[in-house]
């Protein structure tokens, strides 16, 4: 009776231990940890007068040790319950001035020790920033003096930034935010016998949901929402806190461009259970700078009732605003249909307005022929409206007067279109400190700004006049090519003044004056070094191919330091990508991206691995296209196969690629991807699949762009899924995920169901969970073991693949 139960607890160990490798957190070769380690060159922030430059400089990836610190996660938050924060921020940890003119450095006294800062914001003179920083108790307000460089602290009361930590300036010296009511040690605790159960019920109400994460689940919950997202509004002059009105969970307060009066919105009683904070019930406000309600404009529902389609809406007001250049003139929209997209009228959305003091009754503005997204205020005799379908993937500008409502249709595309971006138009900042349309040679054209420039060269950012009689776009400067160079600010519309970022293959981005009237030598602002002395000697291009049913494609392909195809032969690959619907394969052939960018490493990309000895291919095109009158996801499996096999057709016949040792790899529906290639192909040695979804039926109102249900089409989804199809994944797959994944769509157990099924038909598989991240990936140590699994699996059935 011992020899058994000996045997049965060795056989029980032995699958125990085949079931889970509990190992200490490892680290990948040198050249990868440095690579990701390396520190960052700052991002900048330049006056519109180009004098002063804040180079900005953010903290590097947080120790695991931090993201295991206490946290809520409620109503689509994760709050830190020590401060009125969201507990998972990136912050900036120092602050550098530059004097543009003298090239000269001042020197900032007075910052807080340690720093961590967010909401950088220029004062109206530009003679201040406004900047928060978060402390393990507290969020508290500072300002730099730039006359004198020295930085104060300007609250009393401790900021709740849970909402919108933002600070608005209403003038010079006075600051607008929001503050902490209670100490959050006052949190009510939760109570060990709860009041009774968690209940909800629907009456007969159709309420389709998108499958988010972190939801409000119990009444505790609940209070706890309320606790922590009430605060109050202050008013800060020279330091001197007066409160506004009275608490309330504020999502959101504008002031009126001429400062006026206050746009508020406020959550109200009953919190839902099915969508985040920003979809409870809420209350939109007038009020005057002391708090004094003077309208309430809405009371609008929970966006519960939202019909599902992505081109819907409810039938509620929506979309409330300040119209930018006058004083004080309240914006927003109505369906037409009902919220209904499909319903046949002839116009789907109606824009009013409604003047101070906002007694008088609103007037129709405009009417849209599809659904209303947005307008871009000029003037009294000029806005820029836009609507579109994301169904359709179509988009519309159009030229409004706003005086006489005369709208003209200035041009309509695909918004899978990049070709024919004209770009996005210049603003400046009228007398109330609102950003409005540019106008130049007499207010005839637009001044256009395409910062990506896509083009049959691949990527060539320009700058454009726009004719707002002829409808034509003239490139007045485009990037040079070799170079990826775009405009940052345009200082000087006449004169056309501009700084621009200009960066190559070899040379790291730097900041740049730029003089087209008077072509003279660019003026370097910045001098950044490289911060990946790793990745010298690196080959990359672009490279174009065709699959087999005549689509044409594209990739980056990174090569590493010294090869030659000839000596080394064939590489083991790693083909990175991400699947992207297109209804017009035009569209979809169309080259993405530029060969002359600089490479930067960030922790989610695959091109550590060119310094490993592998052939990367990142952002190898994956297109899906709708054919024949159907929906692009009609045939998603086939044409995966149809890209994948292009890619490597391509690859091999380049000489770079080994047929035989290539490993495809994603993150998020790059994981997706990943894994249906493996469960319907044999093209790869090995899979890397990070934070996926892979049983589509746990996301059954829709998906990424697939706005049908799955009660639609149940037979879409199901083939859809690589979960279905589990027992066919014999390829080597690693699965990893963020055990905290806030990713609605991409919860955890997506990952470890597949795992399961793998397993449970004799796959080789591995299942990583990485505590404490969310859909993106931050912990040091974390990030660090991940690039150790992922080179070891690529090791092992790839590089030395059998």
């Amino acid at each position: 009776m011992k020899k058994l139960l000996l045997n049965l607890f060795l056989i029980g160990s032995s699958l125990s231990m085949y079931a889970q490798d509990a190992i200490n957190y490892q680290t990948p070769p040198q050249a990868m940890a440095d690579l990701l380690l390396a520190k960052a060159t700052p991002s900048v922030s330049i006056d519109s007068k180009a004098e002063w430059m804040l180079l900005i400089d953010r903290n590097s990836y947080p120790s695991v040790e931090e993201l295991a610190m206490p946290e809520y996660r409620i109503a689509g938050m994760r709050i830190n319950p020590n401060n009125y924060s969201l507990s998972r921020q990136s912050f900036i940890n120092n602050f550098t001035l530059k004097n543009i003119k003298t090239g000269k450095a001042l020197s900032i006294t007075g910052l807080p020790v340690p720093l961590l800062a967010g909401n950088v914001s220029w004062s109206p003179a530009e003679n201040k920033i406004a900047f928060t920083n978060t402390t393990q108790k507290s969020v508290d307000l500072y300002v730099i003096d730039i006359a004198t460089g020295k930085t104060t602290k300007m609250n009393k009361q401790p900021l709740n930034a849970l909402l919108g930590g933002g600070i608005t300036w209403l003038d010079n010296n006075t600051m607008l935010y929001r503050v902490a009511t209670k100490s959050a040690a006052l949190a009510p605790a939760k109570p060990l016998m709860p009041k009774g159960p968690t209940v909800q019920q629907n009456l007969g109400k159709a309420s389709p949901s998108v499958t988010y994460q972190d939801l409000i689940k119990s009444p505790f919950d609940e209070q706890l929402f309320e606790f922590f997202a009430t605060s109050q509004l202050i008013s800060n002059k020279s330091g001197v806190e007066t409160p506004i009105g009275k608490p309330a969970i504020y999502t959101s307060v504008r002031p009126s461009p001429d400062k006026t009066y206050l746009l508020t919105r406020v959550i109200r009683k009953p919190f839902s259970y099915l969508v985040s904070a920003g979809g409870f019930p809420s209350t939109i406000t007038i009020t005057d700078r002391t708090g004094k309600v003077l309208k309430e404009v809405a009371q609008l529902p929970s966006s519960e009732g939202t019909p599902s389609g992505y081109d819907n809406t409810q039938n509620v007001e929506r979309g409330f605003d300040w119209r930018d250049d006058e004083p004080a003139t309240l914006t927003w929209s109505k369906p037409l249909d009902s919220g209904l997209i499909k319903k046949q009228v002839p116009f789907h959305d109606a824009v009013y307005s409604l003047n101070a003091p906002f007694t008088g009754q609103p007037k129709e503005l405009f009417k849209t022929q599809t659904r209303y997204r947005g307008v871009q205020w000029g003037d009294a005799n000029l806005a820029l409206v836009s609507e579109g379908l994301r169904s359709k993937q179509t988009t519309k500008l159009s030229k409004l007067n706003p005086s006489t409502g005369v709208m003209e249709t200035l041009y309509e595309r695909n918004q899978t279109d990049a070709y024919n971006f004209p770009g996005n138009p210049v603003t400046k900042k009228n007398k109330y400190g609102e950003y409005v349309i540019e106008t130049i040679d007499n207010g005839t054209k637009l001044l256009m700004n395409n910062t990506t420039g896509a083009s049959d060269r691949g990527d060539l950012p320009f700058l454009a006049k726009f004719d707002l009689n002829t409808k034509k776009n003239e490139i007045i400067w485009r990037s040079a090519e070799g170079t990826y160079e775009y405009v940052v600010d345009v200082l000087d519309p006449n004169k056309l003044v501009l700084v621009t970022r200009k960066e190559s293959q070899k040379n790291v981005p730097n900041y740049y004056l730029k003089n087209l009237m008077l072509r003279i030598a660019d003026q370097p602002i910045t001098n950044f070094s490289n911060p990946y002395p790793q990745l010298e000697g690196v080959i990359k291009e672009k490279i174009s191919y065709k699959r087999a049913d005549g689509v044409d494609l594209t990739g980056d392909l990174y090569l590493p330091k010294g090869y030659n195809k000839v000596k080394d032969g064939p590489l083991p690959t790693l083909i990175w990508a991400y699947p992207r619907e297109f209804n017009s394969a035009a569209d979809a052939a169309q080259i993405r991206g530029s060969k002359d960018r600089f490479t930067t490493i960030s922790w989610a990309s695959p091109i550590f691995w060119v310094t490993q000895g592998y052939a990367v291919l990142d952002n190898a095109e994956m297109p899906i296209v709708a054919k024949e009158g159907k929906k692009p996801n009609d045939t998603f499996v086939e044409q995966l196969q149809l890209n994948a096999e292009a890619a490597i057709n391509k690859l091999s016949d380049l000489g770079v690629g080994d047929r035989n040792r290539m490993a495809v790899g994603g993150h998020s529906y790059g994981a997706f991807m990943t894994a249906n290639l493996l469960a319907h192909t044999n093209l790869f040695k090995a899979g890397l699949a990070r934070s996926g979804a892979y049983n589509r039926t746990l996301t059954p109102f829709g998906f990424q762009n697939e706005e049908r249900t799955y009660w639609d089409d149940p037979k879409l989804y199901y083939e859809m899924s690589p979960f279905s199809y589990a027992n066919k994944i014999k390829t080597p797959l690693l699965l990893i995920h963020g055990d905290s994944d806030d990713n609605p769509g991409t919860f955890p157990i997506n990952s470890e169901r597949l795992f399961a099924a793998i397993k449970g038909f004799g796959g080789t598989t591995r299942f990583v969970f990485l505590p404490y991240e969310a859909h993106s990936y931050r912990g040091k140590e974390n990030l660090l073991h991940m690039l150790w699994e992922m080179n070891t699996w690529l090791d092992k059935y790839v590089k030395n693949a059998k």
